[in-house]
């Protein structure tokens, strides 16, 4: 029973990673349709993540958000779109392997805690 904290505190460097590396392979995502928009010359209008939508001709410049991650283009007459750059399971699982990280570091500090302060009330330390 006095592995569960060195578990959870495992777990929680696991999520951590899982959770780093998604948020990474969105940034490559993300870092591959920003040099695809800069990349001027012949076909560079609309910009090529703009296109397949039917609002791509009214496209002038596109605007990048790294929480969540998301790559819009913005248009002509005001508002904007999302590109569709980013796979959409990117932001939904960065953020639940974030939290459940912070969730299992907290619950094994908390386990932690409680077995020092019991063993406390024994006379000894565990």
């Amino acid at each position: 029973m006095s592995s569960l904290p060195r578990g959870l505190r495992g777990v929680a460097t696991l999520a951590g990673l899982v959770a780093l590396a998604v948020y990474a392979w969105g940034l490559l995502h993300l870092a591959g349709s920003v040099l695809e928009a800069e990349d001027g010359g012949v076909n560079s209008a609309p910009m090529p993540p703009c296109r397949g939508s039917e609002q791509a001709a009214q496209v002038i410049d596109y605007s990048v958000s790294y929480l969540p991650l998301s790559f819009d283009c913005e248009l002509s007459g005001g508002g904007s779109y999302s590109a569709g750059a980013i796979p959409a399971y990117v932001n939904p699982v960065a953020v639940g392997s974030a939290l459940g990280a912070v969730g299992c570091a907290v619950a094994a500090a908390w386990v932690a805690e409680l077995r020092l302060r019991a063993g406390t009330r024994e006379g000894g330390a565990r």
